[in-house]
């Protein structure tokens, strides 16, 4: 049974685009973290707060910072779950995936990340993991459809990528990856995952927490057997605009807030 559709949506798209983000309001003053981060207490935060959120899989997934052009970048350990990472535990890598400092082993699987962060000089972050219901769309080749106002963080830069080698282990696989990701900050990989970019930890943290609740609500308005209402093209951009803009670094500061109320020992 399909949702009845009111005549004026075969027109929604006809609608202008929407003002949104700071040009439209910007507040003044937010809630700061109320602590200095560190960039290994920046991206341990991130870690966590993933984890918390349900992205993470056990002991699968990474992320990459590369947070200057020097070609290294910081990533989490080899065989430490994102729920237990701390900042005393970030280790950091060459462009060619090379271990260069840390007290941990790192995966061979972060050439997802170094041939990516090569081609992607926007991507100062990359995010990889399988969430429950990103890997679900991911099974059967689906894109989640943006039905509700705060999915148009997506609008625009989702993607699927259909080929699917197994673990990525050496920088070839990861270049013939990264050529398919292209200039998406969001890429669905079928039977495997998700990557996630950003300009900057808070924005690619942000990113990746919501996705995983914008597949979940396309799976369940799926299992409807109901067609969602539609959302006019120019409303997701000022949206996009609101969300990145005036939201990134409000929920990053009180990501952290709450991690660090439960969870001081990540600045270890």
């Amino acid at each position: 049974m399909t949702a009845t559709i009111p005549a004026t949506a075969n027109a929604v798209d006809s609608e202008p685009v929407r003002e949104g983000g700071r040009a439209k309001w910007s507040p003044r003053i937010t809630p700061p973290i109320g602590v200095d981060l560190t960039p290994q207490q920046e991206l341990a935060c991130a870690f966590r707060i993933l984890a918390r959120t349900g992205f993470s899989e056990n002991i699968a997934g990474h992320i990459t910072w590369a947070p200057d052009d020097t070609g290294e970048m910081w990533v989490n350990p080899w065989g430490l779950w994102w729920e237990e990472v701390s900042a005393s535990d970030i280790c950091r890598v060459n462009a060619d995936a090379e271990y260069v400092a840390g007290k941990w082993d790192v995966t061979p699987a972060i050439h997802i990340h170094t041939e990516l962060h090569r081609r992607r000089p926007d991507a100062r972050v990359v995010v990889h993991n399988h969430p429950y219901y990103v890997t679900v769309l991911a099974a059967v080749g689906v894109l989640p459809e943006l039905v509700h106002q705060t999915g148009s963080l997506f609008d625009g830069d989702l993607s699927f990528v259909h080929e699917y080698s197994g673990e990525v282990d050496d920088a070839s696989l990861g270049a013939d990856l990264a050529e398919k990701i292209g200039d998406k900050n969001t890429v669905i990989l079928a039977s495997h995952g998700i990557i996630v970019t950003g300009a900057t930890v808070p924005e690619a943290t942000y990113r990746a927490a919501s996705i995983d609740r914008v597949c979940k609500l396309a799976y369940d308005v799926l299992l409807l057997g109901k067609d969602p209402l539609p959302i006019s093209t120019g409303i997701k951009a000022g949206m996009k605009k609101s969300l990145l803009e005036r939201g990134t670094d409000v929920y990053w500061a009180g990501a952290v807030r709450s991690l660090l109320r439960s969870e001081p020992d990540v600045l270890d």
